[in-house]
């Protein structure tokens, strides 16, 4: 951390408490670009303060802020985490400390009946989401949607960096080509559907419950990148979470309470067809990035989910297969070939042609 950020966040934390800050410490990262920073205060309480990056991957425009569609959300009577102050010429959001228990390390320590409790509780979200109408004037969120290019974004995650680690080498052209026109009827079926509010990372690591809470008290972080999307996109995040790898009966379960729920209501062979086709693009994204991590950033720490991505895509894709296109018929076929294991990182080391 410089100083300047360091001097920046103790500022904002003394301008919006009244408190000195006595210690503040870097927050292990996410793969993308936000620092994220525990603020601890005079009176022994803690903040956590985020700063945001412009960055973005090639060819997609950078995410807004997380204001003012946190506070948007918060109006709307969403679980969304509070907010304590914001220096928006640094980028830097102060908000409440919710600290280290997600969905994520809650379902790892509970029982069956308590984990689908959890989840229960979880997929009442999304229908509230997308009940949401965009407000005058309307915020960007209600602006960006889930298009061609974010699933071009995708389909190269999966050309560049899962499919080369399964094969063993780069794609041919022929091979890359059936990826892409695989994608291209993706975002077909994707363009007809309706367009809802998604929060775009519903995992189990975004949902925090607020200490000493309950199922009912799952908080939502990680915001700023929310958008339209099909009205299965958010579920497809949790319910295909890389973290976290539910039971598939449970899944479909939890997918099948849902669906009534959701304004747009799809009927079942709809609903699941677009929930197997977004979990390609999505799940095809997440493998390749874990992968891009470790090859390009020498970022180790998701390895271990890479086999769960690789269930959920071979799930998906065997189940699509026998009633898709060609193009998605081929990519099954290329889906087959990934390892069901952890890689290694020698495995992932640029391949030749």
């Amino acid at each position: 951390m410089t100083e300047d950020v360091e001097t920046r966040i103790a500022a904002l934390a003394r301008e919006a408490t009244g408190l000195e800050v006595s210690r503040i410490e870097g927050l292990p990262g996410r793969l993308g670009p936000r620092a994220f920073y525990r603020v601890a205060l005079a009176d022994g309480t803690t903040l956590v303060a985020r700063r945001e990056s412009e960055t973005a991957p090639a060819g997609l425009p950078p995410e807004p802020p997380l204001e003012p569609i946190r506070a948007f959300l918060e109006a709307q009577g969403l679980p969304v985490v509070q907010s304590v102050g914001r220096d928006a010429a640094a980028g830097i959001d102060l908000l409440e400390d919710l600290g280290a228990c997600t969905l994520e390390t809650a379902a790892a320590r509970s029982d069956p009946d308590r984990r689908r409790a959890l989840y229960t509780a979880a997929c009442r979200i999304p229908p509230r989401l997308q009940a949401l109408e965009p407000p005058s004037p309307s915020l960007p969120a209600f602006e960006r949607r889930l298009d061609g290019r974010f699933l071009a974004h995708k389909c190269a995650r999966v050309i560049e960096y899962a499919l080369p680690w399964a094969l063993g080498r780069r794609l041919r052209a022929d091979e890359a080509e059936l990826v892409r026109a695989a994608f291209t009827h993706i975002e077909t079926v994707v363009e007809r559907a309706p367009r809802r509010l998604s929060h775009r990372d519903f995992k189990a690591e975004n949902l925090h419950l607020r200490p000493g809470g309950a199922a009912a008290e799952l908080t939502l972080i990680d915001l700023q990148g929310a958008w339209l999307a099909p009205p299965e996109y958010d579920l497809v995040c949790l319910l295909r979470d890389s973290h976290v790898r539910l039971p598939d009966d449970e899944m479909r379960t939890l997918a099948e309470t849902a669906r009534p729920a959701l304004p747009d209501a799809p009927e079942p062979d709809v609903f699941w067809h677009r929930f197997d086709l977004l979990t390609l693009a999505r799940k095809g994204k997440d493998l390749g990035l874990y992968l891009f991590a470790c090859r390009e950033q020498g970022e180790e720490r998701y390895l271990s989910f890479v086999p769960n991505d690789v269930h959920y895509l071979k799930t998906a894709a065997a189940r699509l297969a026998p009633v898709a296109e060609p193009a998605l018929q081929g990519l099954a076929e290329l889906f087959n070939a990934l390892p069901d294991r952890v890689p290694t990182p020698q495995e992932l080391a640029p391949c030749g042609p």
